[in-house]
């Protein structure tokens, strides 16, 4: 059995929805740091399980560029990969902004019960 260590647990989403990341450099979201689109498949509010065709590692440092399906604005977060295997890896948001929560929060008090 395992235990399970989240301060807040994930959330499975309805409809996953895309995000884009590169790995964090000198020139965070230049096209040539791109590391690759994504679909987030749960969330909380400190952080997601994404798949993706692209290859990260523990320990990779993340620039990530989340659009919530009820909001029209993008919501850039700095991540850090957990755990990865071949097609999904584990985020844990580092650095999440007042207003990043803020938006987040809402979009999870909104998740059906039965999602949870």
């Amino acid at each position: 059995m395992t235990t399970e260590s989240r301060q807040h647990p994930r959330i499975r989403i309805p409809a996953p929805f895309a995000c884009s990341f590169a790995r964090i450099g000198l020139q965070r979201w230049s096209a040539a740091e791109r590391a690759g689109l994504g679909v987030v498949l749960d969330v909380s509010l400190n952080g997601a399980k994404v798949m993706s065709p692209a290859t990260m590692n523990p320990g990779d440092q993340l620039a990530v560029s989340l659009r919530l399906p009820d909001q029209t604005a993008t919501m850039n977060v700095d991540a850090t990969v957990r755990w990865g295997n071949r097609h999904t890896f584990g985020l844990e948001f580092t650095a999440l902004s007042q207003r990043a929560e803020t938006r987040l929060r809402k979009f999870l008090s909104r998740v059906p019960l039965s999602q949870i």
